[in-house]
């Protein structure tokens, strides 16, 4: 096996966005303590968003193709300075716990992709949190690509920073082109605190966006092997110190119940895609802003659905 091919299946398993390692650490507590859990979820942000479907751009077809035993959830990782503004979402994903199949799927939107945002017209996907918060950022990912999503959990970057600190740091491996962007970097692998990691995470001008992508799959997974290394007795006080970085739409009853149902479907694979898919999507400058432009939006659509819903993967080209 070529080292390359060896790479890609040590990825396949990796975790490439922020919020998901706040809530595998959740599920795992809940096998100790319910009670315990419930009652530290008060330290998330609780954010109020519509839940009619006209709001969040849920069709009628939409809503009847939806399995019962598939939740999807819009995770956000958003650009912003302070918690006055409400900022670009960066980094978007979506997460699906899909019980029918007993997998937890991750699907990463890239921020770039030029979508129609409702009455913003054609702009970046990652535009349109800023323009209406979390809400209009799930109803233009369901208007776009025809999906069923009704929650979002999210982290600005500052919180995610603090997160790693927390942690301890994570090694990464600094490529030659990559010093100048990481403050205080040398070539070869080092460990990086919480700034350091996130500027690396950042890098936009070195290669193509799928790498910038890439850059951030790596430090999650990072950041997720050495949660789940810390131990069981220790998740405790990382929720402590993590928890309050997070917002949510779901309610501390609604997140039970979601790790409750994971733990009982025995769930034990995680699976990973991304939209568009590469081979389906092309980059163009429109009016002087780069954009990622879908070659065709129905055919990405129908790679999405075919991921979530039927378990089927269409491979990069």
């Amino acid at each position: 096996m070529s080292n390359n091919k060896s790479k890609k299946n040590k990825t396949k398993g990796q975790i490439f966005k922020r919020i998901f390692f706040v809530s595998l650490i959740i599920f795992v507590l809940l096998s100790i303590g319910g009670v315990y859990v419930f009652n530290m979820l008060n330290k998330m942000e609780k954010i109020d968003i519509s839940t009619n479907d006209e709001d969040l751009g849920i069709t009628k077809e939409t809503s009847s193709n939806s399995n019962k035993e598939i939740t999807n959830i819009a995770l956000l990782g958003i650009d912003r300075r302070n918690s006055n503004e409400v900022g670009r979402s960066d980094s978007i994903m979506i997460a699906t716990i899909d019980r029918e199949h007993k997998k937890i799927k991750l699907t990463s939107l890239l921020r770039d992709t030029y979508v129609d945002i409702p009455n913003h017209g054609m702009d970046k996907l990652g535009h349109a949190h800023a323009y209406g918060g979390p809400e209009l950022a799930i109803k233009t990912i369901n208007q776009n690509f025809n999906m069923d999503i009704r929650d979002f959990a999210a982290v600005d970057f500052e919180s995610f920073s603090k997160i790693i600190d927390i942690l301890g740091g994570i090694e990464i491996d600094i490529k030659p082109e990559e010093i100048k962007y990481v403050p205080g970097s040398r070539e070869g692998t080092q460990l990086l605190d919480g700034e350091q990691a996130l500027a690396y995470s950042r890098i936009r001008k070195v290669g193509s966006d799928y790498q910038r992508t890439e850059r951030q799959r790596i430090v999650l997974e990072k950041v997720l092997n050495k949660g789940v290394g810390a131990g069981v007795t220790k998740y405790p006080s990382l929720l402590n110190a993590i928890l309050p970085h997070v917002e949510t739409s779901l309610s501390k009853s609604a997140t039970l119940s979601l790790g409750t149902s994971t733990l009982t479907s025995k769930i034990s694979t995680i699976d990973q895609y991304r939209i568009p898919v590469k081979g389906y999507v092309h980059s163009q400058r429109i009016n002087g802003i780069s954009y990622e432009v879908p070659d065709t939006l129905e055919d990405n659509i129908g790679f999405l659905n075919n991921f979530i819903y039927k378990d089927k993967k269409e491979l990069d080209k």
